[in-house]
């Protein structure tokens, strides 16, 4: 995925823009940490996961909220059939027909206040990975996971990580042998570790998540 506009990497450091980045970080990676090259060993090649910015991309996180994938699709899917996925679309809509669609009184509420706060995603490309997660979180309806995660994988940024994540902690839980997950702080001070290319780490230990999953006959 190239952005539309280069950022100054003395601010957001590398873009993962194709899969030789990821590829490259997950070299990097095992050679760090053997337990995050045993990790690579099992999951094999890492997953580019990268996706379109801007308003959609939130708004389908918003609908994906406590859901399941398959409820989270079917939503999506009515509201661009109804042509209901951009900011103006939701802001002239009514509550019916929002709520036709599959959205929760509260989250019509959220996706309203996404129209209307009319973000400058483009500025995003090229903000410091702090400055991104104030501006997102910032929305109602938005928390530090789905800004971490919009960063991650919608502005391609190679350094960032959500620890918050409850399938990173237990992934962490599993290849480092701890007794219990670790916290949102402890992972997220874990992670350091894993700089310049914690975005990749995250890409590995959700792969390796679903390995252990299925080899314990669970998903």
């Amino acid at each position: 995925m190239k952005l539309n506009e280069s950022p100054d990497p003395q601010l957001v450091g590398r873009i993962i823009e194709g899969p030789d980045c990821v590829a490259e970080g997950a070299a990097w990676l095992a050679a760090r940490d053997p337990r995050l090259a045993a990790a690579l060993a099992a999951t094999g090649p890492l997953p580019l996961r990268l996706r379109r910015d801007g308003f959609e991309a939130l708004f389908s996180a918003i609908v994906s909220q406590q859901v399941s994938v398959a409820a989270a699709s079917s939503i999506w899917n009515r509201l661009k059939a109804a042509r209901l996925t951009g900011p103006r679309k939701v802001l002239w809509a009514s509550e019916e027909e929002l709520r036709a669609c599959g959205l929760s009184r509260q989250k019509v509420r959220y996706a309203r206040a996404l129209a209307e706060a009319r973000i400058d995603y483009a500025a995003l490309r090229t903000a410091p990975e702090a400055e991104v997660v104030a501006t997102l979180v910032a929305v109602p309806g938005i928390g530090r996971w789905t800004a971490e995660i919009y960063a991650m994988f919608s502005l391609g940024r190679a350094d960032v990580f959500a620890p918050g994540d409850l399938a990173l902690q237990e992934a962490v839980r599993i290849l480092f042998e701890l007794e219990a997950r670790p916290s949102e702080a402890a992972l997220r001070e874990m992670a350091m570790d894993w700089t310049p290319w914690r975005g990749v780490a995250a890409r590995l230990l959700w792969a390796y998540f679903r390995v252990s999953k299925q080899r314990e006959g669970i998903g």
